[in-house]
């Protein structure tokens, strides 16, 4: 088997992301760009979407799931009175209202949409069914279902009303959040239907976009030792996990996947965890009665 061709960087990049691309070939630009070996990201955005996309290289994609999992904000809005079959914008309008509910209306609905929900994805989504993506067997006709499935809603909240046909709203979920399924079932809760003009990710996990770069200043960069100056540590991506210190010796039993017996730690017994040797995260795992069992190994 052919070794995979670039250089063995890890860390992120904190993309705010334009509308156009999508996520993946916003990962092939980068990678291209640091040429770098191995990259990934830890969760998609539409191509419509703009924001926050976390970008990760080399050892820091094994952290990838933990920011998957993370709470994440969208500010996005509604355009009320037309539902599309993507549901959103990019689609074709199948159904129209003339009702247009209140501020008051849709803040009582809002209340419908927050805490433990079910929620069914958008036909043109990568969800699968059958094997097969979703948007693959809509763009072909073909007539299928797509399955609820539960997700948390920390909140949901009416942000701004610039007109009857239009409210702006600001959502911060769990993983797996559709914000073009809430605006469709927002929709048709107030009677008035609905879809997604435009969605915006502020937030997600320990990133935001404050430290974030464009791919303008990315390409001007790019395969020039400057490039790495936008490079965030592999650490930047564990702010939300516990951290546990361990010393030289038990540094290399973890190395060898075994668990060692930590030094200093704010973790909980059971809860997952990064281990840190002289402030480098060394691998990812669970502290458990004074030991940290690793279960994923960086090779730093």
């Amino acid at each position: 088997m052919a070794r995979r061709k670039g250089r063995d960087i890890s860390g992120w990049i904190i993309l705010d992301k334009p509308a156009g691309p999508t996520s993946t070939g916003c990962v092939n630009k980068l990678r291209w760009a640091f040429e770098a070996k191995k990259a990934g990201h830890s969760g998609t955005l539409d191509p419509a979407a703009t924001g926050l996309l976390a970008i990760a290289f080399g050892e820091a994609t094994k952290c990838v799931p933990y920011v998957m999992d993370a709470d994440k904000c969208y500010s996005f809005t509604v355009r009320l009175g037309a539902a599309t079959n993507t549901d959103d914008a990019e689609g074709e309008v199948i159904a129209t209202s003339e009702a247009r509910p209140s501020d008051d209306e849709i803040r009582a609905a809002l209340a419908g949409f927050t805490g433990e929900i079910m929620q069914v994805p958008p036909k043109y989504s990568a969800v699968k069914i059958d094997g097969e993506r979703a948007y693959a067997l809509a763009r072909d006709g073909e007539d299928f279902e797509v399955a609820a499935r539960p997700l948390w809603v920390e909140s949901l909240e009416l942000v701004a009303r610039p007109d009857p046909d239009t409210a702006e709203l600001r959502m911060v979920c769990g993983k797996g959040g559709y914000v073009r399924s809430i605006a469709r079932d927002l929709g048709e809760a107030l009677g008035c239907l609905g879809h997604v003009l435009g969605l915006r990710r502020e937030w997600s996990g320990p990133f935001d976009l404050e430290g974030s770069v464009t791919l303008e200043q990315v390409e001007a960069l790019a395969r020039t030792p400057d490039v790495d100056g936008l490079l965030l540590p592999l650490e930047a991506g564990l702010g939300d996990l516990a951290r546990v210190t361990v010393n030289e010796a038990a540094a290399t039993r973890i190395a060898h996947g075994n668990p060692a017996p930590v030094v200093a730690t704010d973790a909980e017994f059971g809860e997952e965890c990064w281990a840190a040797h002289k402030g480098q995260a060394i691998a990812l795992g669970r502290f458990m009665g004074g030991e940290f069992h690793p279960a994923r190994v960086l090779n730093r």
